[in-house]
């Protein structure tokens, strides 16, 4: 039987990080301290939208790449 709570590795920003098996996108965005609206979000050369942020799990070996906008003036 499988753990369901099992971690894996992905890659986030080039940094090796561990997950929770069941992990969304969305959680480890919002885990990282980022508001998911001011975040841009590739997910294995995709660029994903906002509404995928919550529905797509990550997978052992996905790599992320997170790019957050910032105002200025």
């Amino acid at each position: 039987m499988e753990d369901s709570t099992a971690n894996f590795t992905i890659t986030c920003n080039g940094r090796p990080r561990h997950v929770a098996r069941g992990t969304t996108v969305a959680v480890l965005v919002q885990k990282l301290g980022f508001d998911p609206r001011q975040v841009a979000v590739e997910l294995d050369g995709r660029v994903l939208s906002r509404e995928e942020l919550a529905a797509t799990e990550l997978k052992v070996g996905a790599r992320l790449e997170l790019i957050r906008f910032v105002g200025g003036g």
